[in-house]
């Protein structure tokens, strides 16, 4: 995997606003959404990480056991509205575009090319520019962007929804007045500038970059802790967006190298508070 500087520079950012790290819901895997709800709530279109969220890493094929969710989705949302925005196929590391090719192919679905891995701001100006280019273009607020990292997925989400003016920006940090606010939906000031809701799956499956995860995990638990309100702001959502949960795979099981670990959920101890 390239080296990230993006990503790299995440907790810097949240060292200034720690709700950058923080989750709308948790979810093991994507057969726990709730797709037609969201779509009743207002959403209109989908963006997915790829590796460890819908396929094997550096595979391009959807995992077996997502047939039935990618599906629903697809009809829910219809076509055009689902997007893969990943780090690799579309990127600079897939100058052919060939993997963006073989990705669409298996998935059904477009790639995002941009130059910038998540969580550029660049690559969110893509995502935006995507949108706003349908015949029906779909607004930040009505998006819901589904990954399994917070440092690239969680904190993408969050900058598709802040104002593209650099200026702005700082001047959100610095606590200056600007022209809107940067909340999410359903949020204290929800009839004002909005942000897409982002989905954290938990789950992964294939071991990658397991220290990373771990780091995350803790960090979100630590800043869901800190801010008054967060975790039941994470509840409701999830008791509004959620089916219940999947069934694990246990380690005697013949697919469990392929499916969700349930050792992940032990380092989730706040996901039970």
């Amino acid at each position: 995997m390239p080296f990230n500087l993006p990503g790299t520079l995440v907790p810097l950012y949240a060292l200034f606003n720690p709700r950058l790290l923080l989750p709308s819901l948790t979810i093991a895997d994507i057969r726990q959404l709730d797709f037609a709800a969201l779509r009743k709530a207002g959403y209109r279109a989908v963006v997915f990480d790829k590796d460890n969220c819908l396929t094997i890493p550096h595979h391009d094929k959807l995992v077996p056991e997502l047939k039935d969710a990618w599906r629903e989705c697809g009809e829910t949302f219809g076509p055009g509205n689902v997007l893969i925005v990943s780090n690799s196929a579309g990127t600079a590391e897939d100058p052919s575009l060939l993997q963006a090719e073989s990705v669409t192919h298996h998935l059904r679905v477009p790639v995002l090319r941009h130059r910038s891995p998540k969580p550029s701001y660049s690559s969110a100006d893509a995502v935006r520019a995507y949108f706003s280019s349908l015949s029906a273009p779909v607004a930040p607020h009505e998006l819901v962007v589904v990954g399994d990292r917070i440092f690239t997925d969680v904190v993408l989400a969050k900058r598709i929804g802040q104002s593209e003016s650099v200026f702005e920006r700082i001047a959100s940090r610095l606590w200056l007045p600007t022209r809107g606010k940067v909340v999410e939906k359903g949020g204290e000031d929800a009839d004002e500038r909005r942000v897409p809701l982002a989905i954290w799956t938990t789950g992964v499956w294939q071991r990658e970059s397991m220290a990373m995860r771990y780091l995350e995990t803790r960090l979100v638990g630590t800043v869901e802790k800190w801010i008054d309100g967060a975790a039941d702001e994470r509840r409701a959502l999830e008791a509004k967006f959620m089916k219940p949960k999947v069934a694990e795979k246990t380690e005697g099981s013949a697919e469990y190298n392929k499916s969700k670990t349930p050792w992940l959920s032990a380092w989730l101890p706040w996901r039970r508070a």
